[in-house]
């Protein structure tokens, strides 16, 4: 992979140790190789949607100009919905946190919805997909669990067992919460990058269509096999490639996506990902703009947009707020690193909220669905100390 899909930017410098008082609010970003740190809040960006985000951006920095020249938050995945950036008082340069082992779960489980009622949602997403220009084509479909611990869950002890698969890209990030409530989290372990850019050089390595891995060796090689040659998968990934490839054009001169997928792989799970290079026609076109114009893309929406978030809005009966959004950092010269807010938990006190998704294209099968979701949710399951824990109801079919 690419130094610049690995690294965050060298213009952002690295300062001591914070304040204790600091770490209260704490936006943690760690690549294999790499950890931005970020402490306490200097001051926040206004809120908005996406497509106000560089112009909000650029009036931040030109009236915020003490160091770091950064934002770090997260992107909500409804394009419109407000985002939660903010400028850190300091960076930090640190041991990393020590990874405890998580206790068995003591608690409850829900799934909402249950996983009959997922598979007839995926059934009637099928009944929308249609042929033809303009028609839907495909569209992700998320269900959630509801985790109610005994014991209060710990964000920066999650995101620690989360950071033991090698390849993770682990992320803390502090949500936006009223004054009077517990602070709020989201805390997880993507495998997606959704944009990088540094200078005229941008990046984008999407993942869609996925299956289980297995802990025999000759099996775990066969599933890498039939997803290669998997037809629906190939659909499901090949939308999501023409479209960030469509969505950069305008701005590019030059775009260079490999011509089949690759493999990628997690703890859990097998991806199709192909990689994507560009390189900006206006070198002052930043990574703000290229996000409004990426986000949300068909690996976590569908395509068409329009007509797949319709059909999320009808058919997801719990609102996804930051999941299937974006996590990264922007800074003053329009660099930064993003990446698809995925496999992971909003963490509230005793609480958790864990989301998954599938991509629904046709050929796509509810039960195979339900299952694939199930796999999902298996990370985070793991590092609250719940994948040992009784058969939720609901949970599957």
């Amino acid at each position: 992979m690419n130094d610049a899909l690995r690294t965050v930017s060298d213009s952002v410098a690295l300062a001591g140790d914070p304040g204790a008082g600091e770490a209260a609010e704490q936006f943690l970003l760690r690549l294999p190789g790499r950890t931005l740190d970020a402490r306490g809040c200097h001051a926040a960006l206004p809120a908005g949607g996406t497509a106000t985000l560089d112009a909000r951006v650029q009036a931040f920095f030109a009236r915020e100009s003490r160091a770091p020249a950064l934002l770090v938050g997260v992107l909500p995945f409804d394009p419109e919905g407000d985002d939660a950036l903010y400028q850190p008082a300091s960076l930090a340069q640190g041991a990393l946190e020590a990874v405890t082992p998580a206790l068995p779960f003591n608690g409850d489980i829900h799934a909402e919805p249950s996983a009959a009622r997922y598979a007839d949602a995926v059934r009637q997403a099928l009944a929308g997909l249609r042929d033809g220009d303009g028609a839907l084509k495909t569209v992700v479909l998320a269900r959630t669990l509801h985790v109610h611990s005994r014991a209060a869950i710990d964000p920066r002890a999650l995101v620690a067992r989360l950071g033991q698969d090698p390849e993770a890209v682990t992320y803390l990030c502090p949500l936006p919460v009223a004054a009077s409530d517990a602070p709020a989290w989201l805390v997880g372990a993507s495998p997606e990058l959704l944009l990088s850019r540094r200078g005229p050089q941008v990046f984008s390595h999407p993942l869609a269509g996925s299956a289980r891995r297995c802990a025999d060796p000759d099996e775990d090689a066969k599933a890498a096999r039939e997803l290669l040659g998997s037809a629906k998968d190939h659909d499901e990934h090949r939308y999501v490639v023409e479209a960030i490839v469509a969505a950069l054009r305008p701005y590019c001169d030059r775009i260079d996506a490999a011509p089949q997928p690759t493999l990628h792989a997690t703890t859990t799970l097998w991806h199709l990902g192909t990689r994507i290079e560009a390189r900006l026609r206006d070198p002052s076109t930043t990574v703000a703009t290229l996000l409004a114009a990426l986000h949300p893309t068909p690996a976590v929406c569908g395509t068409p947009t329009a007509l797949a978030l319709d059909t999320i809005r009808r058919l997801e009966p719990v609102q996804r707020g930051f999941y299937a959004g974006a996590v990264g950092w922007m800074d003053a010269h329009g660099d930064g690193d993003w990446y698809v807010a995925i496999r992971c938990a909003r963490v509230q006190g005793h609480q958790a909220r864990i989301h998954a998704g599938a991509g629904i294209v046709k050929g796509s099968d509810p039960a195979s669905e339900v299952a694939e979701t199930g796999v999902k949710f298996g990370a985070l399951l793991a590092a609250l100390g719940a994948d040992a824990a009784p058969r939720m109801e609901g949970w599957t079919l």
